[in-house]
């Protein structure tokens, strides 16, 4: 049976036409059964599938028109309560009336989380739903990260509430088997950090359903050490930004300065952009999509702004995919034991 995504066709700083390209690709070169709901105001979908060769030429894919959108800019509080025909309103109200198994968008991040909350509702002994981060690694592999942004101010019960669902995720999704969970800290020893760190270090180093490792720093944070690394939204979304600018700017760039100062040759140069592109690979959010948004009660993913047709891809399968490991389910059930 196919899976349904339902696609915030709106959503994204390059949207309509990234998402639509990105999502008819998905179609074009999906190995499992898919189906896709474009949402979005029915005239401009269908002028940018005429690109395509029109909606009929294209299999799997259906228009569900939402007339209004949330722009990027907007306020996530004051346009969820306004715009209720917005095309983030319309995905996730098809997600939660069932005919749709997952929602995802590159849009307004705090909208999409404002309003899944809203309309999905959090599952039962959830505070608050966190967002998680791929953290990529020197092992060739991922550490799970939360929060990423969706709990600037949370509380340490929260902290381990995020640990719990994450290590969840993780456990399925990658297939780690009792992953480690580590807090993020100024420092190793138990007593480091601040007020809510230390008082989240012991809530999590109590819970017998946690491989909890301890503290590492940042420094630790690309080597692997933990599966699971815990930190609040304001400190995540901060790491996130951070590692972003590093691979996909400053490195980049300082390898080209670096090059022309050395007189490197031209096969010289093409040998480093070949190394330096496997490498940039590892940190390249297009592999993966986006991030779920767990603890609500349906299956959402968000992509970045900026996200490119590739992007778009990849979040489909991977929402996709979490349909298909029942994660919701899990997740439930883990939060009720």
């Amino acid at each position: 049976m196919a899976i349904r995504v339902a696609v915030d066709a709106m959503g994204g700083d390059k949207a309509p036409s990234v998402v639509v390209d990105g999502v008819v690709q998905a179609l074009q070169e999906s190995q499992h059964p898919l189906e896709v709901i474009l949402v979005g105001p029915e005239a401009i979908l269908n002028e940018e599938l005429s690109r395509h060769g029109g909606l009929e030429n294209i299999d799997s894919l259906r228009i569900l028109h939402a007339p209004e959108v949330i722009g990027m800019a907007e306020s996530p509080a004051s346009a969820v309560k306004k715009k209720q025909q917005s095309s983030i309103h319309v995905g996730l109200g098809t997600h939660k009336k069932g005919h749709a198994d997952a929602f995802i968008s590159a849009g307004n991040t705090g909208a999409v989380m404002a309003a899944s909350t809203f309309i999905l509702g959090r599952l039962p002994n959830v505070s608050r739903p966190t967002l998680l981060g791929f953290i990529p690694t020197t092992k060739g592999s991922h550490s799970i990260s939360a929060d990423m942004g969706s709990n600037v101010d949370c509380k340490p019960e929260h902290m381990v509430q995020f640990a719990r669902m994450a290590s969840v995720f993780i456990g399925k999704l990658l297939d780690k088997e009792n992953p480690k969970v580590a807090l993020m800290n100024i420092g190793e020893e138990p007593g480091k950090g601040n007020e809510q760190v230390k008082a989240a270090y012991e809530l999590l180093n109590a819970r017998s359903d946690l491989n909890f490792i301890g503290n590492i720093e940042g420094r630790d944070l690309l080597y692997g050490i933990a599966d699971v690394i815990v930190f609040d939204g304001f400190v995540g979304n901060i790491v996130l930004k951070f590692g972003e600018s590093c691979m996909t700017s400053v490195l980049g760039l300082l390898v080209k300065e670096e090059m022309e100062r050395l007189h490197f040759s031209d096969e010289q140069k093409m040998i480093v952009k070949t190394l330096l592109g496997s490498i940039s690979k590892r940190f390249n959010y297009e592999e993966y999509g986006g991030a779920p948004l767990l603890g609500v009660t349906g299956n959402v993913m968000i992509g970045h702004g900026s996200s490119s047709a590739k992007a778009i891809k990849h979040l489909v399968y991977t929402a996709a995919r979490v349909v298909d490991l029942q994660m919701v389910s899990a997740i439930e059930e883990a939060m009720a034991a």
